[in-house]
């Protein structure tokens, strides 16, 4: 008797819309021609809106210019949790090209019945529904007599590929105009109506607690409106900005602080993260079915230093009371998070208090956006209703904001007799790399931890390894090896505040791997791209390391002081993938003088989007790589200027090339941290290259090359 096949499983929404099926919460139509989106996902410099509103223009079929993308807001935005993890594409993209494939078919039969007409008859063109005979009606004819009060229903199918008119092509980035001509966009450059300006009082050790204050200073400056004080969280409300940096200064002179808590030593935090009590977890395990004999074992280490974001412009916020009602205005990542910290701060419920995007001038993952945003709801407390301001100095964001996790990673190559490996393993020592709002019973808020009931402060936690991983974060290996264990050690103390920096634990992971891959290969007299091809299974892998190599010329013939380098990764293991070479010149220092990418990210939306992410993400971890890395002694982060904390100049820039591997049959990924951990690896194998020098202990600089030639001489 013949079995019946199993039932195909029924069809599924995409993720965000699943959590978000009404479809009014996505797309508005008016009268007037135009169509309001509103993803759940923000704008922080990646574009993300323009390749949404591309999404939405291609499945209604609309132009471009009619798409009004809506800025998310706790009040009219699906709830997409966070924007970060490369994901926007993903899930915000996935959602909205179903949703309106689906508005699209529910225009259709609306039209359908008022043009008697079947709905296979017809046609979208800008918008204009066309049927037999010359018969029209339009999306804005027919606004006011089709309800998305509805949920999203499955099994919709949204255009094939090959009718797709935007996708697959560069448009001009809808965000980019306002910032070329100064209109205001930033949230830095708003101004509201009778808005006061706030300042918060911080100590210079880390953690110390406010025991006196002395406040006749700042009562004398003029357009002082309030000091607020609760516990050791203190600030003022001032009439002016400068009014509020002269009061706050005053105050300064009149705070006394305990002392603070103990820093590690920075010379040697490999020592201190492999010291402190950790959680020890078996990421993934990996065992051979004819185990080889090791005939030795080769052992690195690698290590990167604490960095901070740097964000170009300090954290801003706004906040405004009404009654027990309160607005915040906040280039946070995630409005929904924010408001439920918030909440738990205030003591009110969430639908009290709206929190509404907009846009910051720089943001690489959790930074202080959040923080500011606390701040200024407390001080907007003591402002009898007006808006208040505030935004932080550069010293505050360079030593208060959380800063990404410093790592030491342990890397094992059980070799056989031929030299081939047999076996591999993988250690990580480090704080956890996620500590955001609304994630937890408890506020993960800066000022929340200074309250005079304070919040416990937050131990940073690592996402599971279905959602990428955290400290662990690429750690499993692409490469085909027959054996491995990865393990995670999460520190369980953490003197100095850590959370999400732009690629997690990628980064230093992918900088191990690829650098360790590169000893292997040296070991053995291979050239390092041949090494890679042979360990590997997956084409589309092999596809960009190829691509790069052969845009690169790999490899060119040597010269004195250049070198050259590769570095391969897919983020994540389920993302983009990335290849790069890079082509550095060592002179009194390292200077990295070009760097040619290759990047699979599925199909692309918009392809001059994709080529600005990877090549601000390859310019960015140059920027880590040579020059990143906060500096403190036992008492206070020292970093706190662009002097101290240097980041990568213009001139310094390196020429970028980035090719793309077009994959329209395949669902798009984010590629904004693909090229991160490839960067760095690729720029540390092209200083060996030039120097016979392997420096594992980022960033390479003059001194770290003197060091790891000190270790092998």
């Amino acid at each position: 008797m013949n079995q019946q096949a199993p039932d195909p499983s029924p069809p599924k929404l995409p993720v965000s819309l699943a959590a978000n099926p009404r479809l009014s919460s996505w797309l508005k139509f008016s009268s007037d021609g135009q169509v309001a989106v509103s993803p759940g996902k923000v704008e922080i410099g990646q574009g993300i809106v323009t390749a949404l509103a591309q999404i939405a223009a291609d499945e209604l079929d609309i132009d471009l210019s009619r798409v009004q993308m809506v800025r998310a807001s706790t009040t009219a935005s699906p709830n997409e949790g966070v924007t970060s993890g490369s994901l926007s594409i993903q899930q915000s993209g996935r959602a909205l090209r179903h949703a309106c494939a689906e508005v699209r078919r529910i225009f259709l039969q609306q039209a359908a019945e008022r043009l008697g007409v079947g709905v296979d008859a017809l046609d979208v063109e800008d918008g204009t529904i066309s049927g037999p005979g010359n018969v029209r009606t339009s999306y804005w004819e027919l606004a006011d007599d089709v309800s998305l009060d509805r949920d999203a229903t499955p099994g919709v199918t949204p255009k094939a590929v090959t009718s797709r008119t935007l996708a697959g092509h560069s448009v001009q980035r809808v965000d980019i105009p306002d910032k070329v001509l100064g209109r205001p966009r930033f949230i830095h450059d708003q101004a509201l109506p009778g808005m006061l300006h706030g300042r918060v009082l911080r100590p210079e050790d880390a953690r110390a607690r406010l025991l006196e204050l002395r406040e006749d200073g700042a009562r004398a400056v003029a357009g002082l409106v309030a000091i607020v004080r609760d516990g050791s969280f203190t600030g003022v409300v001032s009439e002016t900005e400068p009014g509020a940096e002269l009061a706050v200064q005053a105050l300064r002179k009149g705070a006394t602080w305990s002392d603070g808590d103990l820093l590690p030593d920075e010379g040697d935090l490999p020592s201190f993260l492999k010291s402190q009590p950790a959680e020890s977890t078996i990421i993934d395990k990996k065992t051979a079915t004819s185990p080889g004999a090791a005939a030795r074992t080769i052992r690195r280490q690698y290590t990167r230093p604490y960095i901070a974001h740097a964000s170009i412009a300090p954290s801003c916020a706004m906040a405004q009371w009404e009654g027990d009602r309160i607005h915040v205005w906040t280039h946070s990542q995630g409005v929904y998070l924010l408001r439920a910290d918030l909440a738990l701060v205030l003591k009110l419920p969430v639908e009290n208090i709206t929190v509404e995007h907009m846009e910051g001038a720089g943001c690489y993952g959790h930074n202080a956006a959040d923080d500011v945003a606390l701040d200024a709801v407390l001080l907007a407390k003591a402002a009898g209703g007006r808006p208040v301001r505030v935004q932080w100095s550069r010293q505050g964001e360079m030593s208060d904001a959380p800063f990404g996790a410093a790592m030491a990673i342990e890397i094992e190559a059980d070799l056989d007799a031929q030299g081939e490996i047999v076996g591999w393993r993988h250690a990580i020592w480090s704080n956890g790399h996620a500590a955001r709002p609304g994630r937890a019973a408890q506020p993960a808020l800066l000022a929340g931890f200074e309250l005079a009931n304070p919040f416990p402060r937050m131990i940073s936690t690592n996402p599971p390894q279905a959602n990428g991983g955290g400290g662990d974060r690429n750690s499993i290996p692409l490469y085909d090896f027959p054996s491995w264990q990865i393990e995670s050690h999460r520190l369980t103390t953490m003197p100095i505040r850590t959370s999400a920096l732009r690629t997690l634990g990628a980064q230093g992971n992918v900088f191990a791997i690829e650098s360790f891959i590169d000893e292997l290969a040296a070991e053995r007299g291979e050239d390092p791209v041949a090494f890679r091809l042979r360990h590997l299974r997956d084409e589309r892998a092999k596809d960009v390391i190829r691509a790069a190599a052969t845009r690169a010329r790999w490899k060119p013939e040597k010269q004195p002081g250049i070198g050259h380098g590769i570095g391969f990764a897919r983020y994540k293991n389920t993302g983009a993938y990335c290849a790069a070479i890079a082509e550095i010149e060592s002179a009194e220092e390292i200077s990295v003088r070009k760097l040619t990418l290759a990047v699979d990210v599925g199909e692309t939306i918009n392809p001059d989007g994709v080529i600005n992410q990877i090549e601000g993400g390859a310019i960015q971890a140059t920027s880590w790589v040579l020059k990143e890395r906060v500096r403190f002694d036992h008492r206070r982060i020292t970093s706190t200027n662009w002097t101290e904390y240097p980041i990568l100049r213009f001139s310094e820039v390196p020429d970028v090339e980035v090719e793309i591997i077009q994959r329209p049959d395949i669902d798009p990924v984010g590629a904004g941290e693909a090229a991160h951990g490839p960067v760095t690896a690729a720029i540390a194998n092209a200083v060996f290259d030039a120097l016979g020098v392997r420096v594992r202990h980022l960033p390479v600089t003059r001194d770290s090359i003197i060091a790891a030639m000190e270790l092998t001489s």
